[in-house]
């Protein structure tokens, strides 16, 4: 290989070396999201939040205030609202949630929810069980929906040095529009007697 090396001409090597550094780069790319992705959830990064299929089961004396916030992407028809704005639970106990998502327009749209949490501190011990922002949603043409968001907050937060002086969390969401699938059926529509 060294051999072979030494007697590639100048302009070849050059061109060896340009490919590599494009193939290194391209590959950069491709993994940047998906690595950045990770970054934020184990870290909490950017408010971004942890998930579980269970609580901890250890619920503390101690409350936390969650405040719910709500918005749309500029020019997305649907009004997005928190059913309530705050609430107050114990650190540890599991709590229930919903948004009211509603399409005054006469056609199908579909979206989804970015998310955050702030102060960002306190993302990785606010967690999530199950939430509308883990799937696309389609509204049919008038629809409005209530979405659940199932969550609690890691009572490791106060053992966390930068978070355990949180007192309130905002949770917010954003929805986005989307494409609706290809292979998207839409409900039936219900019979009415």
């Amino acid at each position: 290989m060294i051999a072979t090396w030494a007697r590639l001409t100048g302009i070849q090597k050059t061109t060896v070396q340009t490919v590599g550094v494009v193939l290194f780069m391209g590959a950069m790319g491709w993994a940047a999201v998906p690595l950045y992705d990770l970054f934020c959830r184990v870290t909490g990064y950017g408010g971004t939040t942890n998930t579980a299929t269970a609580s901890t089961g250890v619920v503390l004396d101690q409350t936390m205030r969650v405040r719910f916030d709500a918005s749309v992407a500029r020019d997305f028809p649907w009004t997005f609202k928190p059913v309530d704005r705050v609430t107050e639970l114990p650190i540890g106990e599991v709590g229930l949630a919903f948004y009211e998502a509603h399409n005054p327009t006469d056609e199908p749209i579909a979206g989804t929810a970015s998310y955050n949490v702030s102060p960002y501190e306190a993302g990785r011990f606010f967690t999530k069980i199950d939430c509308f922002c883990f799937e696309l949603q389609v509204l049919q043409p008038g629809e409005t929906v209530l979405m659940p968001v199932t969550y609690f907050v890691d009572p490791e937060i106060l053992d966390d040095r930068d978070a355990r002086g949180t007192h309130t969390i905002t949770l917010s969401y954003t929805f986005h529009p989307t494409d609706i699938p290809a292979d998207y059926v839409a409900p039936e529509p219900a019979m009415t007697n």
